[in-house]
């Protein structure tokens, strides 16, 4: 059965703008991801030019409150309150898998109501996107959407790394749903163009009218160009003009009547492109406020994809797009007649201009759309097998996770409740030894699986009060190991024991004594295309650490690697996210703790080596964007059972380089294993070249892939609750290079 999708958009589809085309895109990439999709319209209907592809297509249907008569005394368009009521209406009387809606202000108030919490997928624009527009209020509203929300779509990755820098809820629920192009049809194919001898200039602009959109200063481009002598015309599509500030509207229509412009209203999208196929530059120049957007308008990739060149501001997200050496970039409106000029006089600038538009469109295509939805969808959606509501409950295996502390489970449980066979349950502790004795015995009674997150005294528990019959699974992580938890475990009650690496698997059973069979590896799992982000400009002389507390993380031989590199090449930089140990009361109670990093900050500070080189950033969930800015992450640890920083790394496509510590093997390829701090600068200095870095970076990022990819890791997961896997045992190779 297909996932139902609600689609909503704070948005008048009588009228054409970027967000209208956004909401009859979205619906369509939806529909062709696979969902059944319901659009909820927000206003009457008046023309159907933009709602009529989409009655066109299976498996979308258009709701209109005001035609059904589902709105009391609501003459236009929909207040937020009534339509935030209305989708919850709609959802208790079939349910939906997904609500996709734009427009903060209906946004925030969905999330308010908590009616689609995890179903929400929120297409964010209309909200700060800089660090002083981001007030404590906004910041609130926020974290309220992106805790109700299941996803945070982003329209770019600047966007979605601010979020996630500002907003720490957002983090892991961020991403990205980029502009999408309609497919062009064959009667808006673009032809070879340029100015011809003698033809005028035909410039187009489509979209809203608005005071930063620059249209108005637009209207005076064909008589200022005839005044250069370049005959000039200008085309212009849309019927939404904005009245702010008060007079511009009259302003605006009254321009439209220019010598040299032609207004052609509102026009369906099919149309719009069609006539902007048949002239020969797009206008994309925009007031230098919206210079620092994090977005990309969506009429500039439409040009692309019919072979039109652009003339737009230049910004970094522009050249990112289009390259630094793009030619038709403007800045004033002289700039803009120079372009268009200069375009109109050379045939092969003009070529070039458009090779590089069209090139960029070709990232934004419905199809990708499409697939980039599918990939969401089968992470969010619990898939539906036999019948429309998943197996029957009493088909399904009864799953109970308990433990004090899951934010290392959560990926796993999220996983868990998608699965049409399974019920899952969490008994959530409050604290390491503290629990609802009475709620624990009802779950271990009703589970035929139990997983205790922590071999501490949940494992304790449930060892002694399982259920005849059902499964125990403890997951071992490495404070247990020396704690007096796992000699309380009545191990016989045990089905399973899972540790991260092999390592910790055999130091386990070596200080245990449990059976060998009882004791798996299972690796810790990586979210790889959360992780995977482009690198940012020099982060191949950027090493990275994430922790350095306690000591055994050994922030001074980071300093060690750091101190050789410079001697060479002062470009290396170390950028340290992480607590300081000050913040941790267990850590810094120790003396010889205070000692050791006492010693390493004042070596940071007044090494002349290091002075200035060294970065410190406020640990967070934001890993995946801070990575962006790292080519190497360092693991100069005395002992870890796994250490996930690494593995974070290779999935960014940033170099591991790992001092030996014990078991390091059992997890990371030799490859990136290194003595100590002469060896690891000396791997770092060898991949100084772009490319040969590069290289080395997609190596590990397919390697993290392969092992500890989410879904990989889940599956194994969900085979151990209904079988045993096979012990941890290390092969004599692995027995001694950990004996080392």
């Amino acid at each position: 059965m297909s996932p139902r999708a609600l689609v909503y958009g704070d948005i008048d589809l009588n009228l054409l703008d970027g967000s209208a085309i956004w909401l009859q895109s979205v619906t369509q990439a939806l529909a062709r991801a696979g969902c059944a999709v319901t659009l909820l319209l927000k206003a009457p209907v008046q023309t159907s030019r933009l709602i009529a592809p989409l009655l066109a297509e299976p498996g979308i249907t258009v709701r209109s409150p005001h035609r059904e008569q589902l709105l009391d005394g609501i003459p236009g368009s929909m207040p937020v309150a009534a339509a935030a009521e209305l989708m919850a209406r709609l959802d208790r009387e079939q349910p939906y898998d997904l609500l996709v809606i734009r427009g903060r202000k209906v946004t925030s108030a969905i999330a308010a109501s908590s009616a689609f919490d995890g179903r929400l997928w929120a297409y964010l624009t209309d909200v700060p996107q800089s660090v002083p527009g981001l007030s404590t209020e906004a910041a609130d509203e926020l974290k309220a959407i992106a805790s109700a929300a299941r996803y945070l779509l982003c329209q770019t990755e600047e966007l979605r790394c601010f979020l996630e820098g500002s907003i720490p809820a957002a983090c892991g629920k961020c991403v990205l749903l980029p502009p999408i192009l309609a497919d062009v049809a064959p009667s808006a194919q673009t032809r070879a163009r340029g100015a011809k001898a003698g033809a005028p200039l035909r410039l187009v602009y489509t979209g809203k009218f608005a005071p930063r959109w620059n249209t108005l200063e637009m209207t005076g481009l064909p008589a200022l160009l005839a005044a250069g002598g370049t005959a000039a015309e200008l085309h212009m599509v849309g019927d939404k003009i904005h009245n702010d500030p008060p007079g511009y509207r009259e302003r605006m229509r009254a321009a439209l009547d220019a010598d040299g412009v032609t207004w052609h209203g509102g026009q369906s999208r099919e149309d719009a492109m069609r006539l902007a196929a048949s002239c020969d530059i797009g206008l994309g120049w925009r007031h230098p406020e919206l210079d620092a957007s994090l977005e990309l308008s969506t009429k500039v990739l439409e040009f692309g994809a019919l072979g039109l060149p652009v003339i737009l501001n230049r910004t970094p997200a522009h050249e990112a797009l289009l390259g630094a050496d793009y030619p038709l970039f403007a800045a004033t409106l002289d700039d803009v007649i120079a372009a268009a000029a200069a375009a109109a006089a050379d045939p092969h600038l003009f070529r070039r201009a458009a090779e590089r538009t069209s090139s960029a469109a070709e990232q934004y295509t419905m199809d990708r759309a499409a697939q980039r939805l599918r990939r969401y969808l089968a992470a969010a959606v619990p898939a539906r097998r036999g019948t429309a509501e998943g197996a029957p409950a009493e088909h399904r295996q009864r799953v109970v996770v308990a433990g004090h502390d899951l934010k290392f489970f959560r990926p796993l449980l999220e996983y868990l409740r998608l699965q049409p066979d399974l019920e899952v349950r969490v008994d959530q502790w409050a604290g390491l030894g503290k629990h609802d004795a009475e709620a624990s015995r009802e779950l271990a009674d009703w589970a035929d699986v139990v997983i205790c997150e922590w071999c501490g005294p949940n494992a304790v528990w449930y060892s002694k009060h399982k259920r005849r019959g059902s499964r125990l699974l403890v997951r071992l992580h490495r404070f247990e190991l020396t704690s007096p938890y796992p000699a309380q475990v009545k191990i016989g009650a045990v089905d399973q024991v899972i540790c991260v690496s092999k390592h910790y698997a055999r130091l386990v059973r070596e200080r245990t004594g449990w059976p060998e069979a009882k004791v798996v590896t299972v690796p810790n799992l990586l979210d790889i295309a959360q992780l995977d982000r482009p690198k940012l400009d020099g982060a191949r002389f950027h090493l990275g650490m994430i922790g350095v507390v306690p000591s055994r993380k050994r922030i001074d031989l980071a300093l060690d690697v750091l101190s050789e590199l410079r001697r060479e090449d002062d470009r290396y930089l170390l950028f340290i996210k992480s607590g300081m140990p000050w913040e941790h009361w267990w850590v810094w109670q120790h003396q010889a703790e205070r000692d050791h990093f006492n010693d390493a900050l004042r070596r940071a500070q007044r090494s002349g080596l290091l002075r200035g080189a060294v970065v410190f950033d406020d640990a967070g969930p934001d890993v995946a964007a801070w990575l962006r800015r790292v080519g190497f992450v360092l693991s100069t640890s005395d002992d870890e059972s796994f250490h996930v920083a690494p593995a974070e790394g290779m999935a960014s496509r940033a170099v591991p380089v790992l001092r030996h510590w014990p078991g390091a093997e059992t997890i990371y390829d030799m490859r990136w294993i290194h003595r100590g701090p002469a060896q690891m600068a000396a791997a770092i200095a060898s991949l100084a070249d772009e490319r040969t870095w590069r290289d080395a970076g997609d190596a590990a990022h397919e390697q993290a892939a392969e092992r500890f990819a989410l879904r990989l890791v889940c599956e194994k997961w969900h085979r151990l609750l209904t079988t045993d896997i096979e012990p941890a045992v290390p092969g004599p190779l692995l027995e001694l290079l950990g004996s080392r």
